[in-house]
């Protein structure tokens, strides 16, 4: 099959042959005659299979039809998690939109509201946004939905992970009823399937792979690593293997990642941090540079690396598991992009058992171990996945469980906050549905999700990963 096989409009296709495509992927060929059909999807793919493109096509096709609504709104909304993924969306609009002229922007958090307040009196064909902002500007009555024909959610999964559950209903509440809704995300179950049944009506689904038979081309295995500085030892291990081109490493924390690039500079490795608390100009430098070849490896948390796509990324070490399972599927997917081949490491120290657990009882499937010759651990795999007891075993020989500072053994990790500081305003948790009005005076009430504002301290995650003394490898 072709693009020219979908129906899409002349000027769409003449974009996509200008963008080197000629064929399209699986979730392109199944999503866009949906789509296009006018019906409602739920779809779940793997990064790195064209998805963006699978509704950003048919929503522009769709412009290209004259609205018949009055208003100067959006006619279509796209909700992304990070306004990371909300800059990628926009770069593919940006991309398959180059020969029709319509009108799209970004509302997203950690940019200021000025220049978003005057796009938004402005006609608009296409809204690319974040919940946390863009409810910011529905309290002001700024958001005319009075035409919308699309709502999209991109990556479902994570937008609930961070909080956003009330957000998307309350902005879905002030949406027309008639609208068309998508739903894309890693998984069609649990919390993302229960809100796809409340906002979508009789959608089609897609389900390429379910979770064990994602990512074959990405050869994933873990090391069991005592102590943190046993961590450093396999990291270096594996930054001097010359298969290695580009690598992501995620960390817990943003300290964490900043410590950790500081370091490898010092080690001569070309490196660079991405985390939330960098400016959004900062990060987009960053990305670029990752993506010129000037940096050879990228410190990420989870948030920051959403949606990033960089061609070459050979490598991904979890130096730290995720606290969300799901978060471990996103993060692998940053290799094996496009049909390519990728690995991914995970280090596992004696507080990353459960999260190892959770992200095998996900996939279905046991992650390979894999053990490097000098660097044998010396204490055992705790049973179920548990981490061991203080006590009891004491190897004999090499340890890596005595920490840099002699203070005390590994301590284990714990995720930080990454959110912008506007994202970490969740909606309210009423449950009670209903279409609110937004306008001045008229703005949603103040509960906030548990947590939501309070900002963990990256100190004590910080401390564990780079203890004071001389650094190892």
């Amino acid at each position: 099959m072709h693009f020219k096989d979908l129906n899409l409009d002349a000027k769409l296709l003449q974009a996509v042959e200008a963008s080197g495509f000629s064929e399209p992927t699986e979730i392109q060929r199944q999503a866009i005659p949906v789509v296009l059909a006018g019906r409602d999807l739920m779809a779940s793919a793997q990064t790195g299979t064209g998805k963006t493109a699978a509704f950003v096509l048919p929503a522009l096709q769709q412009l290209l039809k004259p609205s018949t609504k009055n208003g100067k709104g959006p006619r279509v909304l796209v909700l992304t998690p990070t306004r990371e993924l909300a800059m990628q969306v926009n770069d593919n609009i940006r991309q398959f939109s180059k020969f029709v002229k319509f009108s799209n922007g970004t509302v997203v958090g950690g940019m200021p509201y000025p220049p978003q307040m005057k796009m938004l009196r402005n006609p608009l064909d296409l809204l690319v946004a974040t919940p946390g902002r863009l409810m910011d500007h529905m309290e002001q009555g700024r958001v005319d939905f009075s035409r919308l024909e699309v709502l999209i959610l991109d990556e479902a999964d994570r937008m609930l992970d961070m909080g956003f559950v009330d957000a998307v209903k309350m902005i879905a509440a002030a949406t027309p009823g008639d609208r068309q809704t998508l739903l894309f995300s890693a998984t069609l179950e649990g919390r993302v399937l229960k809100i796809a049944q409340q906002l979508l009506k009789n959608p089609a689904q897609i389900a390429l792979a379910v979770n064990n038979e994602r990512h074959k081309s990405i050869q994933q295995h873990v090391h069991h690593a005592d102590s943190v500085n046993h961590k450093h030892d396999l990291l270096d291990h594996h930054l001097r293997n010359a298969d290695m081109t580009q690598a992501v490493i995620f960390t817990a924390t943003k300290r964490a990642a900043d410590k950790l690039a500081k370091s490898l500079m010092a080690q001569g490795h070309k490196s660079a941090a991405l985390h939330g608390d960098m400016s959004q100009n900062k990060r987009k430098r960053t990305v670029e540079n990752m993506r010129h070849g000037k940096f050879r490896l990228l410190v990420a948390t989870d948030v920051a690396a959403r949606g990033l796509d960089i061609k070459g990324i050979s490598h991904v070490i979890n130096f730290d598991m995720p606290m969300v399972a799901e978060d471990y599927i996103h993060r692998i997917g940053r290799t094996g992009r496009a049909g390519a081949s990728g690995n991914a490491i995970s280090l596992i120290g004696p507080g990353d058992w459960d999260k190892l657990s959770a992200v095998e009882r996900l996939t279905g499937q046991k992650l390979k171990r894999e053990v490097v010759e000098g660097m044998e651990p010396t204490t055992p795999e705790p049973r179920g996945g548990r981490r061991p007891s203080g006590g009891g075993f004491k190897p004999k020989g090499k340890t890596y469980g005595k920490p840099r500072n002699g203070n005390g053994g590994p301590r284990r990790s714990a995720s930080g906050n990454d959110r912008s500081s506007d994202e970490r305003r969740a909606a309210p948790k009423d449950g009670k549905g209903g279409k609110p009005k937004f306008g001045k005076g008229k703005g949603r009430p103040s509960g906030k999700a548990p947590g939501s504002n309070k900002k963990r301290s990256g100190s004590r995650q910080a401390r564990q990963h780079f203890p004071s003394g001389p650094m190892l490898g």
